[in-house]
């Protein structure tokens, strides 16, 4: 006989609106923790309704999106959901519709559908053009990157922000696939999409801060971009990861004439990320760039080095002092003659973030 629990998810099919609504407020609660069971019985009948439910137009489709995301760090269920193509669509026809009040609870499902590999198929997904100033690009992936970057401070879509896109990106750059699309311009605009990315590391909102910091070092894993990424005249990327490290600090001037000029005279007020965590990933991401011997002479020119010293004097954390020192020990070291050293141990992304690996949960 089942229980009150499992008769209350049976409503979510419902033939009747209100019975529906009803089961959806009262089940919201037991989407996290040891009684999220109840969701996932054989045949996932309940997964089923929420995704139809998803697509209601009422407050119904905001209880489905977060018993969805809460539910999605079961495997089944994130099988189930990421690999249904016909769903895919119906959030992505959601989240770039720039009217949508659900779009930031879409970004979260996004995000965490991302932890099966099978998103991307994303990569190749052509859908027709959302217009209202959202894209121009066919491209699904080009789509949600100008969601992201437009609707920053809910810029272009006044219910949301984004943020969690910056989650999506990150682990959909885990793979050597997914990273092409963050380091190759692209036809429609004509831009290397990292380079949209990076003026967001010093952004207020630790959520975007963190899935950016990890999708940038995650796209240096490809060794070959390296030169472009450096370049002042493409994606100058130092700048940006080295501000987050840097507080308010004054160097000597010979020291800091030598730094990129972002660096150069920064406020008193100058603050360093205070997530340790991303802080990490920054000092990680100088440590893969310093794989070829012209990037670490590069990095030594423009006194990285000055830089961390000062972030490991200044930050007492183990994690942080950890990665300042192997940074460290890359930049002292005597170059030998024809050393092109690797100090990178893969290239295929396998040291990313652990919050790479963690599910979104709301209630």
């Amino acid at each position: 006989m089942p229980t009150e629990l499992e008769e209350l998810v049976g409503f979510l099919g419902s033939p009747r609106p209100e019975i529906r609504q009803i089961a959806l407020e009262n089940l919201v609660g037991y989407s996290k923790g040891p009684q999220s069971t109840i969701f996932k019985p054989e045949g996932l009948a309940p997964i089923k309704n929420l995704k139809l439910l998803v697509g209601d137009v009422s407050a119904r489709a905001v209880h489905a999106l977060k018993i969805l995301i809460n539910i999605s760090d079961d495997a089944a269920v994130l099988k189930d959901i990421a690999n249904d193509d016909l769903f895919l669509e119906l959030l992505l026809s959601k989240i770039t519709d720039s009217e949508n009040a659900h779009a930031d609870l879409i970004a979260m499902l996004l995000a965490n559908m991302a932890k099966s590999d099978s998103i991307q198929r994303i990569l190749d997904l052509k859908r027709a053009v959302p217009g209202k100033g959202v894209s121009d690009s066919p491209n699904t992936l080009d789509q949600l990157m100008d969601c992201f970057v437009k609707g920053a401070e809910k810029k272009l879509n006044k219910n949301a922000d984004f943020d969690y896109l910056a989650y999506f990106f990150a682990d959909l750059s885990r793979l050597p696939q997914g990273r092409k699309y963050f380091i190759a311009r692209q036809a429609y605009d004509g831009v290397i999409p990292i380079s949209k990315l990076v003026v967001f590391t010093e952004h207020h909102s630790t959520i975007r801060r963190k899935g950016v910091a990890s999708t940038i070092k995650n796209s240096c894993f490809d060794i070959p971009s390296h030169t472009a990424f450096l370049s002042e005249d493409e994606v100058n990327l130092l700048p940006y990861i080295l501000l987050p490290l840097c507080g308010p600090e004054e160097f000597p001037e010979k020291e800091m004439l030598e730094m990129p000029a972002d660096l150069q005279m920064l406020p008193p007020d100058k603050k360093r990320d205070t997530d340790m965590s991303i802080l990490v990933t920054h000092i990680e991401t100088l440590l893969i760039l310093t794989t070829t011997r012209p990037a670490r002479e590069y990095i030594r020119k423009v006194n990285v080095y000055t830089v961390i010293k000062e972030c490991h004097m200044a930050v007492d954390d183990d994690d942080v002092q950890d990665a300042c020192d192997r940074l460290v020990q890359v930049l002292m070291r005597d170059e030998a003659d024809g050393d092109e050293g690797g100090f990178v141990q893969t290239a295929e992304g396998d040291e990313e973030d652990e919050d790479d690996d963690k599910i979104v949960e709301i209630l």
